[in-house]
C-alpha cells in the first residue's frame, strides 16, 4: 500500500509504504539555499523506533532511541548507495532522505520498502532527481528463488541478496552468501533486477499521474575557458606524474600535489587581476580533479594502461603472514601493495557473545565478531581517533558477513571469537584485505575454519557513452577515487560469501556484473595461494595464551542444583577456581579456564555437586546437622544425605552424639536414593 499527502505535509517529498504490516514513512526534503562544499550534501536517516515493534527498551532512566543501532545504519548505507548515483552531482543545496519505521510486523524487513519510498518521495517532490530506482532481496530455497523473504525464510536461505537499480541498470548490490558459486550468484542477481522492475513502473505511473513541477536550481558548473587553461597546463605533466614507474604511493602523491601546486602558482599568474581570485584557484582544483580522472578513464580504455603499469586483471604484490604478535590469540597480516591489514584474534568463553536487541532483533546471541578499524594515518592524514563511524560499521559488516560461513559451529568449537582487524595502511579495498588478514588469523589462532577465505576490490572504467569499458582486479588510488565502480568480492575457493558494489554512473548491465565476478575469482584464487605460503590451514592447537573450553552435560535437573540458592554454589566454584561456567537450559555446561589446574578442578567440583548417587558409592564426608534421629552428611558441595542412627554402627548406638558431632569427617556408603532424590547413607560399610 502506497499512501501520500497525509504524513509529513512540510517535507518536499513524502509518502507512506506498507508491507504486510511493516509500515515505513519516507520524507525527502531540500534545503532553499546553496552550501559552500565542493561535494553534493546528501544524507539518509533511517530511523528506528521501537514502538514500532511494540517494545520498550533501554535503560532504567532513559527510554526514549538514542544512538542508531548497527542494522539501522547499515540500511541508511543502502538507501544512500542507491539513490545517491541519479543526482546531479553538481546539486549543492542540502539533500536529506528520513525514512522512519512506524510498523513491523516482525516478518517483512522494512529496509525494502523504505528504499522504494525513498525513491517515490523524491519522484514525486520538487527535488531534481533522475530515478526511479527500485530495489529488491533474494533469496534461494531448495534451489528455488524467493524475493523478499520473510526473517524465517532468510534463516533457511543459501544467501541473502540485495539488488537495486534502474530501468536499465543495476547500481547497488549488497549480499552474504554460504560459499555459493559465482553462476548462481550471478543469476540471482538478474532475476532480482527483473523483479524490480514492476515497481519501476509503478513509480513511472504515480509520477506521470502526480506530475511534480521539479525546482530549477543554480547547479555548479566550471568556467569552460579555465577548464581549457588546467588542461593545457596540467594534462601534459598528469601523463607523466600518473604514469612514471618505479614510485611508491607516498612518492605517487607528492608527485601529483606538485603539479596541483604548480597549477595553483600558474592560475594566480594568469587571473591575478580577477575580482574572485580564490574561487578560482578552488575551482582549478575541482577541474584538476576531474582531468585526474579523465586521462585515467582514456588511457584504461583505449589502451588498457594503468598507473602503476598493470594489466587489466593483475593483483598487486602479495604477502601475508602470521604469528607476529607474541602474546595474542592469533595474527594475521595481510599486505596487497601498499594496502595493509593486521588482524587479531580474541578467543574467549561462550557466556561474553553479544546479546542483541533492537526494533527487529528480538533479544539474541552473537558468537562471532569482527571489527574494523581505519585511523587517519593509515591515508597519511592527521584526524580524530574514534570507532564506530558509519564507515568502519559499514566495512567491518561487510567483512564479517563474508567471514561468517566458514566460522565453525557452536557444537564443535563453543568459543566467543571477536576479530579486530587494524588497518595500518590504506590504499584501495582495505574491507577486502581486513577479510584476508582476519582468515590468517583465524587459522593461527587454531580456530577450525570450514575454509580460507579472500576478498578483492575489482573496479570499471566506462567511456563517455557507455558503451566501452575495462573490468579492473585490485582497484587502487586514481582507479578507486575516480573510477565508475567499486564491486567488492569475497569467498573461499569454493564460492562467494559477501559482495558489496557501489556505483558512481547510472549503473552497469547483468553481462558486466557475471564478467566482473568471474575476473574476481581468478584474483581470489591468486590470493588465496600466497596466503596459503603463510597458513593454509588451521593450527592443530589454540595459542598457549587462549582459554580452554571444555562442555559437559548434566541433567537438566541439577542445574538449580550447580547454580544454588542465589547463586551460592557456582559463585563459590567460580572463586576456587578461576574458571568461568556458562551453563544452557539442555544441561550443556562450557567450563572456560585459562590453565590447566583450574579446569581440572572446576570439572570436579562441578561432577561433584551435580553427581547423582547410586547405591554403594563411598565419600568422606561432612556432619552438617545433627537429630534425635540420625544426622545428615555433606557428601558433595550442596548435596547432602541422612545417616539414621540405625546405621552408625554395628553396635546399638543410644544417642547420635555419642558418635557424631557438628563439623566432623565421616566416611559413609550410599544405602539408598528414594523416588524424591533423598538420599540415605550408612556409617556400616556397602551395601
Amino acid at each position: 500500500m502506497i499512501e501520500f499527502g497525509r504524513l509529513g505535509g512540510q517535507a518536499n517529498g513524502s509518502c507512506r509504504v506498507q508491507y504486510g504490516e511493516t509500515t515505513v514513512l519516507i520524507n525527502a526534503t531540500m534545503s532553499a539555499h546553496q552550501k559552500q562544499v565542493d561535494y553534493m550534501p546528501l544524507s539518509v536517516d533511517y530511523e528506528e523506533k521501537y514502538y514500532a515493534a511494540g517494545k520498550i527498551k533501554g535503560s532504567k532512566w532513559i527510554k526514549r532511541e538514542t544512538r542508531p543501532s548497527d542494522e539501522a545504519i547499515l540500511s541508511g548505507r543502502v538507501i544512500d548507495r542507491a539513490i545517491r548515483p541519479r543526482f546531479n552531482h553538481n546539486i549543492r543545496n542540502e539533500i536529506q532522505v528520513v525514512a522512519t519505521v512506524l510498523s513491523f510486523d516482525g516478518v517483512n524487513d522494512p529496509d525494502m520498502p523504505a528504499l522504494f519510498g525513498a525513491s517515490l518521495a523524491l519522484m514525486t517532490s520538487d527535488i531534481p532527481f533522475s530515478g526511479p530506482i527500485a530495489g529488491v532481496r533474494v533469496g534461494r530455497i531448495g534451489g528455488k528463488l524467493i524475493f523478499n523473504p520473510t526473517y524465517k525464510e532468510r534463516s533457511e536461505s543459501d544467501f541473502d541478496i540485495v539488488v537495486a537499480g534502474t530501468e536499465n541498470k543495476i547500481n547497488m548490490i549488497e549480499a552474504g552468501a554460504k560459499i555459493i558459486p559465482e553462476k548462481d550468484v550471478a543469476e540471482a542477481i538478474a532475476a532480482g533486477f527483473k523483479e524490480f522492475q514492476d515497481l519501476i513502473k509503478l513509480q513511472n505511473k504515480i509520477a506521470k499521474e502526480l506530475a511534480p513541477k521539479k525546482k530549477e536550481l543554480s547547479v555548479f558548473t566550471h568556467d569552460e575557458a579555465l577548464v581549457l587553461a588546467v588542461r593545457n597546463f596540467a594534462d601534459p605533466k598528469l601523463e607523466k606524474t600518473l604514469y612514471a614507474p618505479g614510485k611508491n604511493k607516498t612518492e605517487f602523491y607528492e608527485g601529483l600535489g606538485q603539479v596541483k601546486e604548480e597549477l595553483v602558482n600558474y592560475i594566480k599568474t594568469e587571473y591575478k587581476e580577477h575580482p574572485e581570485l580564490g574561487k578560482k584557484i578552488d575551482e582549478a582544483g575541482s577541474i584538476y580533479e576531474d582531468e585526474i580522472g579523465r586521462i585515467v578513464h582514456r588511457n584504461i580504455i583505449t589502451e588498457e594502461k594503468r598507473p602503476d603499469g598493470r594489466k587489466t586483471d593483475e593483483l598487486r604484490p602479495l604477502n601475508a603472514e602470521v604469528g607476529i604478535l607474541p602474546h595474542s590469540h592469533g595474527t594475521g597480516l595481510f599486505n596487497r601493495g601498499t594496502t595493509q591489514a593486521l588482524s587479531i584474534l580474541t578467543l574467549a568463553a561462550p557466556g561474553l557473545e553479544q546479546w542483541i536487541e533492537t526494533m527487529e532483533i528480538n533479544l539474541t546471541k552473537k558468537r562471532f565478531m569482527h571489527h574494523y578499524v581505519f585511523p587517519p594515518f593509515s591515508v597519511g592524514e592527521v584526524g580524530r581517533m574514534f570507532s564506530g563511524g558509519r564507515r568502519e560499521i559499514g566495512h567491518g559488516a561487510l567483512a564479517e558477513r563474508s567471514l561468517e560461513p566458514i566460522i565453525p559451529a557452536k557444537d564443535k568449537f563453543p568459543y566467543t571469537i571477536r576479530v579486530v582487524s587494524e588497518i595500518l595502511s590504506s590504499n584501495g579495498s582495505s574491507s577486502m584485505a581486513s577479510v584476508c588478514g582476519s582468515s590468517l588469523a583465524l587459522m593461527d589462532g587454531g580456530v577450525p575454519i570450514k575454509s580460507p577465505a579472500a576478498g578483492i576490490a575489482m573496479g570499471l572504467m566506462l567511456d563517455e557513452k557507455g558503451e566501452k569499458y575495462k573490468i579492473l582486479t585490485d582497484i587502487q588510488g586514481p582507479e578507486d577515487h575516480h573510477g565508475d565502480m567499486d564491486l567488492k568480492v569475497a569467498g573461499t575457493k569454493d564460492g562467494v560469501t559477501g559482495i558489496q558494489m557501489d556505483v558512481k554512473v547510472e549503473g552497469i548491465t547483468v553481462e558486466i556484473v557475471e564478467k566482473t565476478l568471474a575476473q574476481a575469482k581468478k584474483a581470489r584464487l591468486e590470493i588465496l595461494a600466497a596466503m596459503g605460503k603463510a597458513i593454509s590451514v588451521h593450527r592443530p592447537e589454540l595459542s598457549p595464551h587462549a582459554p580452554r573450553v571444555e562442555t559437559i552435560k548434566i541433567n537438566p535437573a541439577k542445574i538449580g542444583a550447580l547454580i544454588g540458592p542465589g547463586g551460592k554454589i557456582i559463585n563459590e566454584i567460580i572463586e576456587k577456581t578461576g574458571a568461568e561456567i556458562d551453563i544452557e537450559d539442555d544441561g550443556t555446561v562450557f567450563v572456560t579456564s585459562v590453565t590447566p589446574e583450574g579446569m581440572k578442578k572446576a570439572l570436579a567440583l562441578i561432577q561433584e555437586v551435580t553427581y547423582e548417587p547410586k547405591p554403594g558409592d563411598e565419600f568422606d564426608g561432612t556432619v552438617v546437622s545433627i537429630r534425635d534421629f540420625g544426622a545428615f552428611v555433606e557428601i558433595t558441595p550442596g548435596k547432602d544425605g541422612m545417616v539414621h542412627i540405625s546405621e552408625m554402627s554395628n553396635e546399638r548406638v543410644n544417642k547420635v552424639t555419642d558418635i557424631l558431632k557438628m563439623g566432623q569427617k565421616v566416611h559413609v556408603w550410599v544405602k539408598g536414593v528414594d523416588d524424591m532424590g533423598k538420599i540415605s547413607l550408612t556409617m556400616k560399610g556397602p551395601r
